[in-house]
């Protein structure tokens, strides 16, 4: 027997594909909703489970699973808008006539944005690489021309390179933040930024007077919330360059 063959009797047996995880139940919790359940072992892709309160869970909160952190991050600038009412993922499969390769295929949408008005957006999420391709670009044609109003009333495509690290690290932090309501530090904050002079954060928040910390917590929901502006691809921080958006 050769020196190969005895190396690949000492190698492992490959592993047979496990199942995905499952959350169990956490009392006081919706359970997750989705028609895909997207816990499966990844070595490229960081998966991300998550309770979130929406207007559409009576402000209940459920659990969301996202495909990797890009969706999760598509999902929380959602979130910051006040006109958001409710969130879905892995949404059930779509079918679709695919030109190209000439058959019925299905698709699932990564979310469905519902909005207060009633208007719901389906959202495609990929990479620049695969969104630059003709036959990424045909195919999406073909699965929005399949789009029904009951499904969605239009339909969106985000570019995950558009989330940068820095932007995706700011959006979680101002999701933490956004659930800690303090109206009056908000007020107090807002004001410094309409009648006072500033260039940095850390300028505004001194024009606040005391409580850096929670006058920090302020700003950033601020930002969160485009009350104010600042640059979502760099760290948040106090040196970080701010502005009152008009």
């Amino acid at each position: 027997m050769s020196n190969y063959e005895d190396w690949l009797q000492d190698q492992p047996a490959p592993k047979k594909k496990q199942a995905a995880l499952v959350v169990a139940p956490i009392h006081g919790v919706l359970p997750y909703a989705g028609d895909r359940n997207p816990l499966t072992r990844s070595d490229t892709v960081k998966r991300v489970s998550t309770a979130i309160a929406t207007p559409m869970t009576g402000g209940i909160r459920q659990v969301y699973h996202f495909d990797g952190e890009s969706e999760y991050a598509v999902a929380l600038d959602a979130l910051r808008s006040p006109e958001l009412y409710g969130l879905e993922v892995q949404l059930p499969s779509l079918s679709f006539y695919c030109r190209q390769k000439r058959k019925v295929r299905t698709h699932r949408f990564d979310l469905r944005l519902t909005f207060r008005d009633g208007y719901r957006h389906a959202v495609f999420v990929r990479n620049a690489i695969s969104l630059a391709k003709r036959e990424t670009q045909d195919e999406i044609d073909d699965i929005f021309a399949a789009v029904t109003e009951d499904f969605a009333d239009d339909c969106m495509v985000v570019c995950t390179d558009d989330y940068t690290r820095a932007y995706r690290d700011n959006l979680r932090r101002i999701w933490d933040y956004l659930q800690l309501a303090d109206a009056e530090a908000d007020k107090i904050v807002e004001d410094a930024a309409r009648m006072t002079n500033y260039w940095y954060l850390s300028d505004l928040i001194k024009n606040c007077d005391f409580e850096p910390g929670r006058y920090y917590q302020a700003a950033m929901r601020l930002i969160g919330q485009n009350v104010l502006w600042t640059d979502m691809h760099g760290v948040i921080d106090y040196p970080s360059r701010v502005a009152l958006n008009a």
